[in-house]
């Protein structure tokens, strides 16, 4: 299939990634005109940049919030949803590579935010800028919507709701090709229960990932690790104490991944039997399906709940356990929570509400996701059905919109993960498909 891609399209997309890559870009304390912190406000700063240079129009919210470029003329607007913000690096001496010096080996590129969201947003950007190119006039706006605390709490794209005209239909290259015309619904909540004076644990973990590490270096270190060793689990030691090894994978996934938080709570429950992680060590241990708390919930259409602790704070005052849910989408939210609500307060907790996401679903029939899965189908081959996702992307916020790529079936997730990567040759295939569904659904 003929592509308006050319080589200097993928040089010059590569060059703008890797200026947006250096951008540390998680939540830090806000700041003036940079409401989520400073690198995320430079990261907005350098795309919007980097469509300016482009030939688009730009707007910048004054307040920080977001972004948009548009190109195109008429009332109606196809939009093209990313983010700026990416989730943190930790441990650089992890990496193989700098995380926020975009490196290319052997045909992949290494850096935070290659896979999500800064890659696919610049293949999206560069598609459209190789239509400009060739001359393609649209009957409608394309406009290029950039948030900044996507990997948070949305809240940059709620001011943009309230503030801006709302999109006619669009896509958001956060997610996997084909099309994922449903997504289940996100609730993030706490689980909050008594304290302890005999142990503290305090970590940092973002909602949507399953932590790989968890440390401890507390009262009884020794007897933690017979317990670890009892069950199975790996962990490292070292003069900082017991560093409780697992897979990191998206919290969407986390049944696919080893939940090293979950691991070390098990075994300090065994080692302080009177705490307050029986919660976890006698009902939901490492079961991130949910069903040591509710049963078996799932359906057809989105498949099982999935559960990820992962996070938890010991104080004397109290016990904060970090909670991501992805729900199927026909299973009724409120009911789904009284459930486990009534099954914590067995173990002294009681259910904290922090965001709920409602489920996305746009119609396998409808006019859009017939258009991108024929384009999809035709650059590829690949016969892959639309598909529902445990992800959660911005394109449940807006009109007609479903997520759309960037990555090819074929291409292992290295999201919220350590050494996040992704394959050049991928990458220009995600372009050409851009390219071609923005063609046929855009243009003149």
């Amino acid at each position: 299939m003929q592509t308006e891609i050319k080589a200097t399209h993928q040089k010059a997309a590569i060059e703008a990634l890797k200026r947006l890559v250096k951008h540390p870009s998680s939540t830090t304390d806000p700041a003036p005109g940079a409401p989520f912190g400073q690198p995320i406000r430079d990261a907005l700063d350098e795309m919007m940049t980097i469509c300016d240079e482009l030939g688009f129009k730009t707007y910048t919210d004054p307040e920080g919030h977001y972004g948009y470029a548009e190109v195109g003329e008429g009332m109606d607007i196809f939009g093209i949803l990313g983010h700026v913000d990416v989730v943190p690096a930790g441990d650089i001496a992890d990496w193989s590579y700098d995380p926020f010096d975009l490196t290319v080996e052997n045909g992949v590129m290494y850096g935070r935010g290659v896979q999500d969201d800064k890659g696919p947003s610049v293949a999206a950007l560069y598609a459209v800028k190789a239509l400009m190119d060739a001359g393609v006039t649209f009957k409608e706006r394309i406009r290029f919507i950039f948030g900044t605390d996507e990997e948070t709490l949305w809240r940059g794209i709620a001011v943009y709701q309230k503030n801006e005209e709302p999109i006619t239909h669009g896509i958001a290259p956060d997610s996997e090709f084909p099309v994922t015309y449903a997504e289940k619904g996100l609730q993030q909540s706490y689980f909050v229960g008594p304290g302890s004076t005999e142990f503290s644990l305090k970590m940092q973990n973002a909602f949507n990932a399953v932590p790989a590490k968890a440390k401890y270096n507390g009262p009884k270190l020794e007897a933690v690790k017979p317990a670890l060793d009892a069950f199975g689990f790996g962990y490292e030691t070292d003069d900082e104490g017991i560093t409780v090894t697992g897979k990191s994978v998206h919290a969407m996934l986390a049944p696919e991944g080893t939940n090293a938080v979950l691991r070390l709570a098990m075994a300090l429950d065994k080692v302080f039997p009177d705490g307050p992680l029986g919660l976890i060590g006698r009902c939901f241990k490492e079961d991130a399906t949910g069903a040591n708390l509710v049963g078996d919930v799932a359906d057809s259409a989105s498949g099982h709940l999935t559960v990820n602790i992962s996070n938890i704070e010991v104080s004397p005052e109290e016990t904060r356990m970090q909670v991501d849910m992805r729900i199927p989408v026909t299973v009724d939210h409120d009911e789904l929570i009284e459930k486990m609500t009534q099954k914590i307060d067995g173990y002294g907790y009681r259910y904290e509400d922090f965001d709920y996401l409602a489920p996305l679903y746009v119609p396998k029939d409808s006019e859009l996701v017939e258009k991108l899965m024929t384009v999809y189908r035709e650059v590829t081959g690949d016969t892959t059905e639309p598909q529902v996702s445990g992800g959660a992307t911005y394109a449940r916020t807006m009109n007609q919109c479903v997520a759309f790529g960037a990555m090819l079936p074929d291409v292992t997730d290295y999201m919220h993960q350590v050494d996040e990567q992704w394959e050049l040759e991928k990458m220009f295939t995600a372009m050409d498909i851009y390219a071609a569904a923005i063609k046929a659904i855009v243009s003149k």
